[in-house]
């Protein structure tokens, strides 16, 4: 399963117009979203990379005024991580990934006056991707970044939703494009005067059932913490292995 979910994220990183390639290292690049996890480095596949390709790999990151910063199963490229940390890198965790097949999901408890569809006017994007903005500790209006991400996931035949409680604008979150009948679960958000009512836990439900529709065969995701990883237990979701992430601070 750890080498399916990696293959799947190098894919779509591969199939971006805006990736690029620095030695061993495919590089998510998102021009219109600074957003730290929206930019990071996979390495290839067993990658054994020198000094300089570590130095390129910076300089690329720091030239684009992004974090120089990678996000990787340690199993996939086992070289990798001693090579970053002799070059300063510091781990930032170590984070559980979690993954649901078809018949492993289920049902949530129902939430009042809850609502679940896919976004499709400009307002509806709009709405769901403020709620991820501020719910992800954003000021302001959503990035323009974080709007084309959930259209990007529904136009390429991955799921994206907006959770409405009484009208009001409650979660949102999205499935990437999937590769090989995988997908990932990410940017869910609960709006912080909705949570602790279980509208997360509808929303993973609903993502995921709704993905499944779709013809995916896994739904992986990576948790925030103990108690979001308890959320998705509940709908099914079981940990399969682990993600490192890891960056370099400023100079």
């Amino acid at each position: 399963m750890d080498t399916a979910i990696q293959n799947h994220v190098r894919a779509l990183t591969l199939s971006s117009p805006d990736h690029y390639r620095v030695g061993p290292f495919t590089v998510r690049h998102n021009p219109g979203w600074e957003l730290k996890f929206a930019n990071y480095a996979i390495p290839d596949q067993g990658a054994e990379p020198t000094e300089r390709d570590i130095s390129d790999l910076v300089e690329a990151f720091r030239s684009r005024g992004r974090l120089p910063r990678l996000e990787f199963l340690p199993a996939w490229a086992p070289a990798v991580e001693p090579a970053l940390l002799a070059a300063g890198f510091t781990v930032e965790n170590r984070a559980p990934v979690m993954a649901c097949g078809a018949g492993g999901l289920l049902a949530p408890k129902p939430v009042d006056g809850l609502r679940i569809a896919e976004p499709v006017t400009d307002a509806e994007f709009t709405s769901a991707a403020a709620v991820q903005h501020t719910g992800f500790g954003g000021e302001d209006g959503p990035d323009d970044g974080e709007i084309a991400w959930l259209r990007g996931a529904t136009a390429g035949g991955g799921v994206s939703a907006l959770a409405t409680v009484d009208g009001r604008p409650a979660g949102a979150g999205g499935c990437s494009t999937p590769s090989d009948g995988i997908g990932e679960l990410a940017g869910l958000a609960v709006a912080e005067a909705f949570r602790r009512r279980g509208v997360g836990a509808a929303l993973a439900a609903w993502l995921t059932r709704t993905a499944f529709e779709r013809g995916f065969d896994t739904v992986w995701l990576e948790p925030g913490g103990p108690d979001v990883e308890r959320i998705y237990a509940g709908v099914g979701y079981r940990r399969t292995g682990e993600k490192l992430n890891i960056s370099l601070g400023p100079a």
